[in-house]
């Protein structure tokens, strides 16, 4: 493991300990070059799981880039760390297929983030969706049929901004 400082490959393990509810190893490390402590993480991987994108390309899926774009969406709203840990992770243990379509992912993660509120779903789906103007925005949300709170949380959004920082494809 390199450091990230010094780039000194000689490291060690100071601790370890279970972390991500056990999906995960956390480790402590310390570089013998410059005595920097550092953290990595440590998680299986069966195989890697691949995402066919909408451009027709496959990619490795990479959970903690979609917790990434959560992080985004779910900005100062009261959504917590671990809620968003076991959404990603969860995902990623339901779709250890071969090929697995972005737009599925999309889906899935909006159907969660609309469980879980309103305005970090409306600026998840402004990107997923790509609107390019306001009023399609708008109009977007009045098509989806949703009830008045998430229309009125779109109409938030939109004038405050709020769409503009939002993430970018679902994986």
């Amino acid at each position: 493991m390199k450091c990230p400082y010094c780039s000194s490959s000689d490291t060690h393990v100071v601790n370890s300990r279970p972390s991500d509810d056990g999906h995960a190893i956390r480790r402590r490390r310390e570089c013998d070059t410059c005595n920097r402590r550092f953290t990595t993480y440590e998680r299986t991987q069966l195989e890697a799981l691949m995402v066919k994108k909408r451009s027709g390309r496959l990619e490795v899926f990479q959970p903690d880039k979609l917790l990434d774009k959560l992080r985004v969406a779910t900005n100062k709203r009261p959504v917590t760390e671990k809620d968003l840990r076991e959404f990603v992770y969860g995902l990623e243990d339901e779709v250890q297929t071969a090929h697995v379509d972005a737009d599925e992912i999309g889906r899935r993660t909006l159907e969660y983030l609309k469980t879980l509120d309103d305005v970090a779903y409306i600026r998840y789906l402004s990107v997923y969706r790509d609107f390019d103007s306001v009023d399609r925005f708008i109009e977007e949300i009045r098509q989806l049929g949703g009830d008045a709170d998430t229309r009125a949380a779109a109409e938030r959004a939109a004038t405050a901004g709020d769409a503009d920082a939002t993430p970018d494809d679902a994986s």
